[in-house]
């Protein structure tokens, strides 16, 4: 019998626990829960909300063989299983912005159904390929008349402000996001703009008087909130401030800075007939294998991705470190319609595990799932930019996917030629054999195929 594993992250919403069971997504239903499902189920509301792609396909388990007495008499659903999980710190720019403008599509769609949202969790949010999927059914309650939307602090800090920070200051949102998995607080977020930033009268309400009204509520702490009588909301003053802060996340455009990898795909030290080489080993490998889901290591714009799934791959999911190039992969894979996940990524500093009991949010490595993998131009920015040791960093590589295709870059090579005036040529074992030596180590090599002049070279391994 398969073990049952609960996810660490579904602590928080007591009425219903996700857990996966014989490779499949489950989550089981106390009471609240259950009400909250029986109300979805009414008029079509939950098959409308999963047809018009709101909502992540999940359906009542009817044959229950989960032989365990606590599980008995539960309500059990199944959720769609999604080939990788990915965190709103891992997004560029134009993905938060895709996933807040669903948000927002969700909850007027909800409303007008009777219905709304609980919270505005960016967590709750995950992507297949370049479409965003809203993945927590127990979020949805039905609509109480005048209700205050209560949670939207949550979405100003997960949404709104790291968008507005991103947009016009051209600060990056990712690493202080990460730092703080409740978002950018509003008092921060108004520190840091300017006067011409505030003078916007979207900005000034949603930010600048957001955060005096927080601020005067610590003040007066004294108040007793239960006293207070407030007002209805109406349904309709409701859904125009959705629609109002939906306009405004459109409008937000990203505050573009030259960064140094955003264009490399066209503008790199190969030559023509090196890159369609390099091209024709991909295409290849990816007929062979055809891998159920892919990891492109330094995936650039996706040029290497996009070869791969139109030769045999279902899935891949690129990581890079530049922002930039992300977001022009995001919006290729989006235009075309792309299989394609691209996320940022930093290998010397990758995601780990984070949240309560640091189990709440996995890291890189926990959450490898790759039969396949691609690392071309990669290696060398970790072991000669980076100073990782050259065994590591091969180990590394090959603790990802039991298929690969390694780059290796020798050192007269033009791109590291400029790492090594920088620092000098410390790395004594950095060298062709070497390299092969532990990928030997590790696993067994392929083949193995000069790509370039300078004596670039692609090693396929496979594990032992």
């Amino acid at each position: 019998m398969s073990q049952i594993e609960i996810d660490p992250g579904s602590f928080r919403d007591p009425a219903g626990q996700i857990f996966s069971y014989n490779n499949k997504i489950l989550r089981i239903l106390e009471n609240e829960g259950k009400s909250r499902f029986d109300f979805l189920k009414k008029n079509n509301l939950l098959e409308n909300c999963i047809s018009k792609d709101f909502l992540i396909q999940s359906n009542e388990l009817t044959d229950n063989n989960l032989i365990l007495d606590k599980f008995k008499n539960k309500t059990i659903l199944e959720h769609k299983k999604l080939d990788y999980i990915s965190y709103p710190y891992e997004w560029s720019f134009e993905q938060l912005k895709n996933a807040a403008i669903h948000h927002l599509d969700f909850h007027i769609y909800l409303l007008s159904n009777n219905a709304t949202l609980l919270d505005a969790s960016a967590f709750n949010i995950q992507y297949s390929g370049y479409k965003p999927i809203f993945i927590d059914i127990l979020s949805i309650k039905q609509y109480e008349d005048g209700e205050y939307w209560k949670a939207h602090k949550q979405f100003c800090e997960n949404f709104l402000n790291p968008l507005i920070l991103k947009s016009k200051k051209g600060l990056d949102f990712n690493n202080w996001f990460k730092g703080n998995l409740e978002g950018i607080t509003t008092k921060d977020l108004n520190a840091i703009l300017n006067f011409k930033d505030k003078f916007s009268y979207n900005i000034f309400t949603q930010v600048v008087l957001l955060d005096y009204l927080e601020q005067k509520a610590q003040k007066n702490k004294s108040i007793n909130i239960r006293k207070i009588k407030k007002k209805k909301f109406p349904k309709r003053s409701f859904v125009a401030m959705l629609n109002n802060l939906k306009k405004l996340i459109m409008s937000l455009e990203l505050k573009k800075s030259k960064t140094t990898w955003d264009d490399y795909s066209k503008n790199n030290t190969y030559k023509t007939e090196e890159e369609n080489l390099k091209k024709n080993i991909v295409k290849e490998f990816s007929n062979k294998y055809k891998f159920k889901i892919l990891a492109d290591l330094g995936c650039n714009d996706g040029v290497y991705s996009e070869i791969c799934l139109n030769n045999g791959s279902e899935y891949v999911v690129g990581f890079d470190y530049d922002l930039n190039a992300v977001n022009n992969a995001f919006k290729s894979a989006k235009q075309k319609k792309l299989n394609f996940l691209p996320l940022y990524f930093d290998a010397s500093n990758p995601s780990s595990n984070l949240g309560w009991a640091q189990n709440e949010r996995k890291g890189f490595m926990e959450r490898v799932n790759f039969s396949g993998m691609l690392s071309l131009a990669f290696e060398h920015h970790l072991s000669i930019a980076k100073n990782i040791p050259l065994d590591q960093v091969i180990e590394w590589h090959i603790r990802i996917a039991p298929r690969g295709l390694i780059e290796f870059v020798p050192k007269n090579d033009e791109t590291i030629k400029k790492m090594l005036t920088l620092k000098g040529d410390i790395f004594k074992d950095y060298n062709e054999q070497n390299f092969r030596n532990l990928i030997l180590k590790n696993a067994k090599i392929n083949s193995e195929k000069i790509v370039s002049n300078s004596g670039r070279k692609i090693f396929e391994y496979s594990k032992n």
